[in-house]
């Protein structure tokens, strides 16, 4: 009799991962549509409502408090009370509250819905990896991961599209904010028809309830595995803070902050501002907008590299590689003057730095035990989302102080920085995900 993991591990891909896969995506490409349709709203209400670069940074800044938030408390509550529940509230809170930013008459209700939205954002991202990743067979779990991640792309070129076509028109931004917030509605349908992890069932003790999961999920594409009996019922285990750095993992937790809070900063900041970069180096709205969906659509490519090379090359050698490509593409990016230097740089930039997300977000989960997964991925995001507060408020007094180079020279010094760091956080390509500690 195999176990609901080894069953797990060693299953066939079938149609019931691509239902977890696209379910899950669904609303990982809403999440990503709303951060990035706030970029282009900022640079719509910048004119419209005259406001300050700092007011503008908050109104972004504000979001990300909400996520930091909500990340840590989304992981905690997710090993608590299980992933589905955590995923449908989450969207929820998102949908409602960014519902409500297309009504808003001023600064300061727009800037307390964005706190909400970035809660309901924060807790649903480290969440829906965890629950993937807890689905995924062993042999292609990375790469199943980076194409969740992926569905970024689809949502952040969504965003540019909208910004594009609707941003611009006159009360564009509330149309945008209110296409936001209809495909919510769906998720939720969809993500209350997904199973419950088996593996979080086992670890708190419900077998019964574990084993009937994966018997409708897997059917017959599950592998043999011989000699190993079924988890048997006990107290669940504890789940906390303090468990990321006992032993082990103390290190690697010390480690996956460093790369989460570094690559938050460079991607935030870059990319928030990149349509209010342009506009400030002389291009109108519409073509600014352009310039950004164009230096969008290079995120698919940088994505389809890294899921593939992510199960060849291995996880570390991955998000490195990647983040070294990210650092010399910011600097590229910080010197360009011409459009085809812009779009160039910023394609690259694009591309290198959106394949590091996907690796890092598969990384994450594996690095815990199922106990505390997705406390682990979950406080990990949230200590990023910490620098993601502070890029949209650097960015614009940077910018001021010495102009796109000196801002670009520090999110290429922030990738580097990150890239030394994924290599102590360890390698789980091909390794059953319910060991413990990763191989270094």
């Amino acid at each position: 009799m195999t176990s609901v993991s080894q069953r797990l591990d060693g299953a066939r891909f079938s149609r019931s991962h691509g239902r977890i896969l696209t379910g899950s995506g669904l609303g990982w490409a809403l999440d990503a549509m709303d951060v990035g349709l706030i970029s282009f709203i900022i640079a719509a209400l910048a004119v419209e409502w005259d406001l300050a670069p700092g007011t503008a940074g908050w109104i972004t800044s504000v979001g990300f408090i909400g996520m930091a938030i909500g990340a840590s408390l989304g992981g905690l509550l997710a090993d608590r009370f299980g992933r589905r529940q955590v995923f449908a509230v989450t969207l929820l809170v998102y949908g409602l509250a960014t519902g409500a930013s297309a009504l808003v008459g001023g600064v300061g209700a727009l800037i307390a819905l964005r706190f909400l939205v970035g809660l309901g954002l924060g807790s649903e991202l480290p969440v829906a990896s965890t629950y993937v990743s807890e689905f995924a067979p062993a042999r292609i779990r990375g790469r199943l991961v980076v194409i969740l991640e992926a569905f970024w792309a689809v949502g952040w070129t969504a965003s540019a599209l909208i910004g594009y076509f609707v941003v611009p028109l006159e009360n564009g931004w509330r149309w945008a904010f209110a296409l936001g917030a209809i495909p919510a509605a769906y998720a939720l349908v969809v993500r209350w028809g997904l199973p419950e992890s088996p593996r979080w069932l086992a670890a708190r003790g419900r077998t019964a309830e574990a084993e009937a999961i994966t018997h409708r999920f897997l059917g017959d594409s599950a592998d043999a595995v011989d000699g190993a009996a079924p988890a048997a019922p006990g107290r669940p285990a504890r789940a906390g803070v303090g468990a990321l750095f006992r032993g082990a993992l103390a290190r690697k937790t010390a480690a996956l902050w460093v790369v989460w809070f570094c690559v938050n900063f460079a991607y935030y900041g870059a990319f928030i501002w990149i349509p209010s970069i342009l506009v400030a180096q002389g291009f109108d709205l519409v073509r600014s907008f352009g310039y950004t969906l164009i230096i969008t659509l290079a995120q698919l490519p940088g994505y389809a590299v890294a899921a593939w090379l992510i199960e060849v090359w291995g996880r570390r050698a991955t998000l490195s590689v990647f983040l070294v490509g990210s650092a010399l593409s910011a600097m590229a990016f910080g010197a360009a003057g011409e459009v085809w230097q812009i779009l160039t740089f910023g394609c690259l930039l694009s591309f290198f730095n959106l394949g590091a997300w996907g690796a890092l977000y598969a990384v994450s989960p594996e690095v815990y035990p199922t106990a505390v997964r997705a406390t682990g991925a979950g406080w990990a995001a949230g200590v990023g989302r910490i620098a993601s507060i502070a890029a949209p408020l650097f960015t614009p007094w940077a910018l001021a102080v010495s102009g796109a180079g000196l801002v670009f020279t520090v999110f290429a010094i922030a990738f580097a920085i990150a890239a030394a760091a994924a290599w102590a956080v360890g390698d789980m390509r091909g390794v059953p995900l319910d060991e413990a500690v990763p191989r270094s």
